[in-house]
């Protein structure tokens, strides 16, 4: 597993319990053996408005990073991935896409399973290379869009 999936799991599992955890950046770095810039990478890729969290920071000796789970409706959850889709999509963010879906309760797991099986590089493969992102961003918003809210 990536240091990235590493990190994204923890806070995952910080915030299962609470809508809401503090870490210290450079202690959380330490222990999972990383720089605190991959910590950073994470927070702003993993956790953003679009996704329904808030990140926010406090610099100096006490500082800390607070993430916040924001509430939000299945609905607005949906909109807010297919949003964040631009024209292009590779198979490693729409599966991010998905596992934060699910993770959030919005996706059940075979909505999951059908959106990552439909947007897959095995799908896909019969398309030209060219073709395939574009395809995959389009899929992975029309199924998102299609799902009830």
């Amino acid at each position: 597993m990536s240091i990235s999936n590493q990190i994204a799991n923890l806070i995952f599992e910080l915030l299962e319990e609470e809508d809401s955890t503090e870490i210290r950046r450079n202690t959380l770095a330490q222990s999972l053996g990383c720089v605190p810039s991959q910590i950073n990478y994470v927070l702003s890729s993993r956790f953003t408005p679009e996704q329904g969290y808030r990140v926010e920071s406090r610099r100096g000796g006490g500082g800390y990073i607070k993430i916040t789970r924001m509430p939000l409706s299945r609905g607005l959850l949906l909109l807010h991935a297919v949003n964040a889709v631009g024209d292009s999509l590779s198979e490693a963010v729409c599966a991010a896409h998905v596992h934060n879906l699910f993770r959030r309760g919005v996706l059940s797991e075979l909505e999951a399973g059908l959106i990552l099986t439909a947007c897959s590089e095995r799908t896909l493969s019969v398309l030209p290379l060219s073709l395939r992102d574009s395809l995959r961003a389009n899929t992975f918003k029309q199924m998102a869009a299609a799902l009830p809210g």
